[in-house]
């Protein structure tokens, strides 16, 4: 009984599509770089609206297999989801999808009445792009950044503080970025089949696509460590590391991690060029030990850059 019980447990985990959860950690953007990690109120809202950007993602993966049941039997690879194989019915998958958005946007209500419309333009984004925008070439890529800059949004209204607007402009480059190798990735292995947009989409254009968004990620970040100044944050470390380095912040520390953000570019363009694998980031970003090592030390250096010196 218990081996069958966490047996559904894990299906509904794959319909949920817990491992594209990690999409939603932009929303502790604004908690990390205003320089507030460590302020538990800040840091526990944050999380808080994290879980609620998790459960409405949840929700629009949900509907969005309702929606493409027909197809995605007839997919090699979709044909394997929890619905499209019969693991759960479209009963069950239909009140799934009632269930988390109702409970996403009145717990979305114990913020704000903010919070609760980025979360309500969150759903109902998503839910245009299952029926209907996700059929349009170029308008859904940038639907899935529109997405992104959502949960950006909703990580300053939590906290109360904005992100410099260079680095929001790297959000919202880097989303359309992946958004188009996504695309790239799907046209060459799966071909016009995988989905209706690919049918208007030409490979030549979707390089065009892949190599403006990845250099105007690179200049905006680029631009965002050369011109903005860091938060200002005091701790037990920073003390100590200032004596060190009296004039950090004119030395511009945080241009360091621009070969990190070019590497990790290159290195996640090359998955998508050499191993055709971009149709997956969220596989790519958990499973790639040269992009996991990346990014742990880019991150790493960001903290340390933020809340030691």
């Amino acid at each position: 009984m218990g081996f069958l019980k966490s047996d559904k447990i894990r299906i509904y985990a794959r319909e949920l599509r817990i491992n594209q959860w990690i999409k939603n950690l932009v929303v502790l953007t604004a908690v990390i770089f205003s320089g507030k990690l460590f302020e538990w109120n800040l840091l526990s809202s944050s999380l808080y609206a994290f879980a609620i950007f998790c459960l409405l993602s949840s929700a629009s993966y949900v509907l969005n297999d309702i929606i493409d049941y027909p197809l995605d039997k007839k997919h090699p690879v979709k044909k394997n989801r929890p619905l499209a194989s019969g693991q759960i019915t479209m009963a069950q998958a239909t009140f799934l999808v009632f269930i988390l958005t109702f409970a996403s946007l009145v717990f979305s209500l114990f913020f704000s009445v903010s919070f609760f419309l980025l979360a309500f333009v969150f759903i109902l984004l998503h839910f245009f792009y299952s029926l209907y925008l996700k059929k349009h070439a170029v308008v859904d890529i940038f639907t899935i950044s529109f997405s992104f800059m959502i949960r950006t949004f909703a990580g300053e209204v939590v906290t109360g503080y904005h992100i410099p607007i260079w680095l929001l402009l790297t959000i919202f480059f880097i989303s359309l970025f992946m958004a188009a190798v996504k695309r790239h990735a799907e046209l060459v292995v799966q071909g016009k089949e995988a989905r209706l947009s690919l049918y208007y989409y030409k490979e030549h254009f979707l390089d065009f696509l892949t190599y403006t968004f990845g250099a105007a990620t690179i200049l905006a970040y680029a631009t965002y460590t050369y011109s903005e100044k860091p938060p200002d944050v005091t701790t037990v470390f920073s003390h100590l590391f200032q004596g060190f380095f009296p004039v950090s912040e004119a030395r511009k520390w945080m241009m360091v991690t621009i070969p990190l953000v070019v590497y990790g570019i290159s290195r996640y363009a090359q998955l998508l060029y050499e191993k055709e694998q971009g149709e997956r980031p969220e596989k790519i970003i958990t499973t790639d030990i040269p992009l996991i090592v990346t990014i742990f030390l880019w991150g790493a250096i960001v903290i340390g850059l933020i809340y030691l010196f």
